[in-house]
């Protein structure tokens, strides 16, 4: 099978470990893929459907936001 395409390998093939570790939260009405790192979660991926959440700084892919 041949794919031509521009998208990351990551994509097309996800790593099943980085999924398992990965959760589902909801922050401030905002849907995230985060890992949970000690009291904090570390956003891996944004979920949501509303184009301006994925220009909110505080939820970029690496940042940790904390759920309290």
């Amino acid at each position: 099978m041949i794919l031509y395409t521009m998208m990351p390998r990551e994509y097309i093939f996800p790593n099943p470990m980085i999924e398992e570790e990965t959760e589902l939260i909801d922050w401030q009405g905002v849907s995230l893929y985060a890992q949970r790192q000690d009291h904090q979660y570390r956003v891996i991926r944004v979920a949501s459907t509303n184009p301006n959440d994925f220009l909110n700084e505080k939820i970029a892919p690496g940042s940790l936001i904390s759920l309290r």
